[in-house]
């Protein structure tokens, strides 16, 4: 990897997030949903793969931020102008996932080199065994993040505390508000009621910086997704949770040590791909596109 990728990387990053710090959370979240199905492949930035669907039309994907997206393949333009097509877009989402999570507050951590880019989408059983925020089981939730070598619970405690930065709409804790079960969740319901397309902090305490704010908020019954009010009330996860909420530089080390694990999760035919040189196309759809496919609307080729 060239010696100033990760400078352009985080350079690009921090201009972007002084003009908008949700693409932070938008970054984190594809991070997570491109590595948890799949591996980290880079399968998720695939918009019209030939012969499979794309993962951003499935469920659990339909929200993914699509400025980010546009992020990436901006920064991979960059990496590529300056240092040549040796970056994949994985590695540059990993990056960039990196320098968002520092830029807002954040710590760093070591990331695996020469990811390269899948030729194909994740199988859509895997897509949709991304983590529901309805899901109420804690062991339900250890299981998931165990099958993806994450298998100690305080992965699933700190890599949910990527919830200290991100936003959500009210579709996505209908479950959590409707339930009106405690003095949080009935403010949850008339927020939704009188503002029903305004988003919703996940972290009350300080949603625009990368701290400990969302354990103390969880602590105090204001975890807004039912799957994170489930880590404070089963006794797997709630030590981890109340340590969190007390000790910052202990959710930061454990939050780095699990990216890191992330990072590493399997890939189930091994890193078998390219560098490509757009990161919503393979090079095959790359080529077809030069000349003269239809680019896919609302994004931006870059050289």
């Amino acid at each position: 990897m060239a010696t100033s990728t990760t400078d352009i990387v985080r350079s690009t990053v921090r201009v972007a997030l002084r003009q908008e710090t949700a693409l932070a959370a938008g970054l984190l979240r594809i991070f997570f949903h491109d590595c948890f199905p799949n591996g980290c492949d880079a399968s998720i930035l695939l918009l019209r793969p030939r012969g499979a669907v794309a993962e951003t039309s499935l469920g659990p994907n339909l929200t993914i931020q699509r400025r980010a997206m546009q992020l990436i393949e901006d920064i991979r333009a960059d990496v590529h102008f300056a240092c040549g097509p040796t970056v994949s877009c994985a590695d540059i989402t990993a990056l960039a996932t990196r320098a968002a999570v520092v830029t807002s507050g954040g710590p760093s951590y070591t990331l695996p080199k020469g990811q390269l880019d899948s030729f194909f989408p994740a199988p859509q059983e895997a897509v949709f065994q991304l983590p529901s925020p309805s899901t109420a089981s804690v062991a339900t939730l250890v299981r998931a993040f165990a099958s993806r070598g994450l298998a100690d619970p305080a992965d699933l405690v700190a890599l949910s505390g990527g919830h200290t930065i991100g936003r959500t709409q009210c579709s996505f804790f209908a479950d959590r508000s409707a339930r009106m079960e405690d003095t949080f969740s009935r403010k949850l319901a008339a927020n939704c009621s009188k503002h029903p397309d305004r988003l919703q902090n996940l972290d009350v305490v300080t949603p625009d910086l990368f701290d400990n704010g969302f354990y103390k908020a969880l602590t105090f019954n204001q975890g807004v997704f039912t799957s994170d009010m489930a880590l404070v009330k089963d006794k797997t996860t709630a030590p981890a949770v109340r340590l969190f909420a007390r000790d910052k530089e202990a959710f930061f080390a454990q939050f780095a040590w699990s990216m890191e694990k992330l990072a590493r999760a399997p890939r189930p035919a091994g890193n078998r791909g390219e560098i490509r040189r757009n990161c919503f196309r393979t090079n095959a759809q790359r080529v077809i596109a030069d000349a003269g496919e239809e680019v896919e609307e609302g994004f931006a080729a870059s050289a």
